[in-house]
């Protein structure tokens, strides 16, 4: 019934269901603790009668954040890594919300994923202000979004998992533009010149691991819809 709390394991129950099969209890403690810890605070938030859809609107502003105060001289990288990291909580939370009370839709997924496509053209935008070279942001980029595309046209094909959980997932992003903009901010507290060249390989390491992921998740497509037809 929609407004219904859920405890733990009727949480990961759903959850698991919604993300491919995935079960958020065999995870690794790292991931355990994390969805949790959002699962704690999407409880608290449905307890107070906050929906998921204003979550995942703070999550949009909050990712707004980052290529705004990424250009501030001596810290604005790492503010602009801390508004990573609030929007990275607020990306778990919304769902976290949704799942626990009870009231996922599918507009609502829509408007979570375009959420997430939003939120990495500005910490992109972020990287390139900070000094990473247009071409490079940009294939990171579109290798991303690529990721994300292939996945839900191979659902619509047919494919009823998760696939591959490849090494270009959005959680390996968030790391990425997290620990990229705080290494440029202390590099540039030593030189200033030396941010845009930090900033740069986080660049480099987001195509990497995205051009990489990409190839793990076309496989597993491949063969998935092989064994399918």
């Amino acid at each position: 019934m929609v407004g219904t709390q859920l405890n733990w394991d009727d949480y990961a129950t759903a959850w698991a269901r919604l993300h491919g099969g995935f079960d958020p209890r065999a995870a690794t403690p790292v991931v355990r603790a994390w969805l949790r810890f959002s699962y704690h605070l999407g409880f608290v938030l449905g307890r107070l009668r906050v929906g998921p859809t204003p979550v995942t609107v703070v999550g949009v502003l909050l990712c707004a954040c980052v290529p705004l105060f990424a250009v501030r001289p001596q810290d604005g990288p790492f503010l602009a890594a801390l508004f990573v990291l609030l929007a990275a909580v607020a990306d778990s939370v919304d769902g976290a919300v949704a799942v626990a009370t009870n009231r996922t839709t599918r507009l609502g997924y829509v408007y979570d994923s375009l959420a997430d496509r939003l939120g990495e053209v500005a910490w992109l935008a972020a990287f390139w202000l900070v000094g990473a070279p247009g071409a490079l942001v940009v294939t990171a980029g579109v290798l991303s979004w690529l990721h994300e595309y292939v996945r839900a046209r191979a659902v619509s094909a047919g494919m009823r998992e998760l696939g591959a959980v490849t090494v270009g997932e959005r959680p390996t992003r968030v790391a990425v533009a997290l620990v990229g903009l705080l290494l440029a901010g202390l590099t540039g507290l030593i030189e200033p010149d030396l941010a845009a060249g930090t900033i740069t390989m986080a660049t480099a390491v987001w195509v990497l691991l995205a051009g990489f992921g990409l190839g793990q998740l076309l496989s597993t497509v491949r063969r998935a819809l092989i064994d399918a037809g």
